[in-house]
């Protein structure tokens, strides 16, 4: 290869990475920007902005007559944006900062290259190694912070075993220029080795940075899915909640020939509690329900506010007599809070039935709502359960306790 050749190559891929960085830059700022709460898109886009600056100075370096200092200032540069990019990923994680071991890297990394800053020039391996491992070590503390946030889908993964390798190959990089011959900074965007490292962190960087930037999108976009299927005031999930989750709680209890059962509620008089004591008492009602409901209920269950005062709690791989005693657990813990509430009397009504083999969930809970009708018309604070071999839609035929 020639001289001109390895010139282009070393600078051109420079430039990518200028490019590169920048993108990302944008990217992880627009997602910041559009939602607040993205911390670590946030820390993550301040670290890409370092890393345009650190490559920017790489290209000033080579024409430096004493480059010691310099070379100093564009390691402290790109080992900040390594380090703010681990930041970036324990906030996204929402794992803790590990602070005392970034503070003790970059002091002791920085210190060392100071320490070592007259052998800038020289083609000393260790001198090199010194330069190097504190960007493994930051890589590994981001493949740690991964780790540490117990996540374990297919990307997560991914991006875990690519902070290492990328760890990894600034390892090799002395063992690299040893065998090539260390061009010395003066020289190093003219050499074979320059092109070929350049190479190597553009092709990391852009995997890594695509990897944390569809991580993000996709926790970005779970969030959005779970505020449009969770109800704001109750915490539970709502009618287009309650209907996503239940088809695959049951697809799951079908599988494992489990039975399932469903319990509908309906808050008793809820009108008059709005009517006298005014919609923030009948507020303070529908979470101190919704919090009983789920305070009972087991991790499998899917439990959902239908709308004003109505709930639905969908039982995978219960049968009706657990169901009841799931409800009439609610209905009695209902009845004793009203006092702490500072409201005399509370009471809800409760329809309780057993899916059938081939039910769907509309007529599941078209027989669940005929059970509540016969509690609210049999004098309401009770739980009635419905035949499981009566499919009709004429209550009176229904059975009750």
């Amino acid at each position: 290869m020639s001289e001109s050749l390895t010139v282009s190559a070393a600078g051109f891929v420079l430039a990518i990475n200028i490019f590169v960085a920048g993108l990302f830059t944008a990217a992880f700022g627009t997602v910041a920007w559009r939602n607040r709460s993205a911390i670590g898109a946030r820390w993550l886009a301040i670290a890409y902005s370092i890393g345009m600056a650190n490559a920017a100075l790489e290209f000033i370096l080579p024409t430096m007559q004493d480059p010691a200092l310099l070379n100093l200032t564009v390691f402290t540069v790109a080992l900040s944006a390594f380090l703010v990019s681990v930041i970036g990923l324990a906030r996204h994680y929402g794992t803790p900062v590990l602070w005392n071991a970034l503070a003790l890297l970059a002091i002791a990394s920085v210190g060392l290259n100071a320490a070592l800053m007259d052998q800038a020039s020289s083609a000393s391996f260790w001198r090199a190694m010194a330069y190097q491992l504190p960007y493994f070590a930051a890589h590994v503390l981001g493949a740690l912070t991964v780790w540490r946030s117990h996540r374990r889908q297919p990307l997560d993964l991914t991006l875990l075993v690519f902070l290492l390798v990328s760890g990894l190959q600034f390892v090799a990089k002395p063992f690299l220029a040893l065998s090539m011959g260390d061009p010395g900074t003066a020289d190093y965007l003219h050499s074979l080795y320059g092109a070929y490292s350049q190479t190597l962190t553009a092709f990391l960087l852009i995997a890594t940075g695509v990897l944390m930037l569809l991580i993000i999108v996709r926790d970005e976009m779970a969030a959005i899915t779970l505020r449009s299927e969770t109800d704001k005031l109750s915490g539970l999930w709502n009618r287009r909640g309650f209907e996503n989750h239940t088809e695959r709680a049951l697809v799951l209890a079908r599988k494992a020939s489990l039975p399932s059962a469903l319990v509908v509620a309906d808050l008793d008089h809820f009108k008059h509690i709005n009517d006298t004591l005014g919609h923030a008492w009948g507020d303070t009602v529908i979470t101190a329900f919704a919090r009983l409901l789920t305070d009972n209920a087991e991790p499998r269950m899917v439990v959902a506010r239908q709308g004003g005062e109505e709930f639905a709690v969908l039982l995978p791989g219960a049968n009706l007599a657990t169901a009841r005693l799931y409800a009439e657990g609610v209905r009695v813990a209902f009845s004793g809070i009203g006092p702490q509430l500072g409201i005399s009397a509370l009471s809800a009504s409760f329809g309780v039935v057993q899916l059938l083999p081939h039910d769907d969930l509309s007529d599941t809970l078209r027989r669940a709502d005929q059970a509540l009708y016969e509690a609210k018309k049999s004098g309401r604070n009770r739980v009635i359960v419905a035949d499981p071999m009566l499919v009709t839609s004429n209550p009176e035929q229904l059975t009750g306790s």
